[in-house]
């Protein structure tokens, strides 16, 4: 496979096999830069068997220095909680009307966010939302009544962490124009929430690797002990 020379350059420029996490972040943003400010990912293999309910690993954490991006938040509901999403700040507000749109096509929103009264409703588009990671949740904060506070931790930088088919987790934490200090907050917060959300099932080494990567970069590799 042909990479270009920016990637060639950046893979000669990792010369360890892995790193602590702040050699880690120091190499990362030595590399050459793109043209436009690269979102940066922390990905991690853990060590579950995620076919087990049990070793299922799931749930959020909001980044003290939020993600980078602002996020257009969708809120359905009716009555007093869509006055309530209006005055929050939601970007978009609706019932019926919303759920045509969806079913229409429509996606362009980042956060769903809905009462419980309403999850018969939004059943209807459960096959759309689902497989684009975009379906309200208990778990995820997303199926609330306080819609106020959903809202607002989707605004400060909530992100949603779960395990993949290959028990890979994969979370933004920030952008390359961050800079260490922040990133490495960032970073930190995620790995405490994963920690915390080791499952009682999970045996042996549970961070089996993780790596931190811009859009354009190869992936680093970091030593994380726990």
């Amino acid at each position: 496979m042909k990479v270009s020379k920016k990637y060639a350059q950046s893979t000669q420029a990792i010369t360890q096999k892995s790193y602590d996490v702040a050699s880690g972040f120091d190499t990362l943003l030595s590399l050459p830069k793109a043209k436009f400010d690269e979102t940066v990912e922390l990905h991690v293999r853990l060590g579950v068997d995620g076919r087990n309910a049990d070793q299922q690993v799931r749930g959020v954490c909001i980044l003290p220095n939020g993600t980078g991006k602002t996020l257009k938040v969708l809120v359905i509901a009716k009555g007093d909680k869509a006055d309530e999403a209006v005055k929050a700040g939601a970007d978009y507000v609706g019932a019926e009307d919303i759920i045509t749109k969806i079913q229409s096509g429509w996606l362009d929103f980042d956060v769903a966010i809905t009462t419980p009264d309403m999850m018969g409703l939004v059943g209807r588009v459960a096959r759309v939302l689902g497989p684009k990671g975009l379906m309200p949740n208990p778990k995820s904060g997303t199926v609330t009544m306080d819609v106020t506070k959903a809202i607002n931790d989707a605004k400060a930088g909530k992100v949603e962490y779960r395990l993949d088919k290959t028990n890979n987790v994969h979370v933004i934490i920030g952008k390359v124009s961050f800079g260490k200090d922040k990133l490495l907050e960032n970073f930190n917060t995620v790995i405490e929430a994963l920690s915390k959300a080791k499952p009682a099932a999970a045996k042996g080494q549970y961070f089996k690797n993780v790596t931190i990567a811009s859009t354009m970069s190869p992936g680093i590799k970091i030593n994380v002990v726990m």
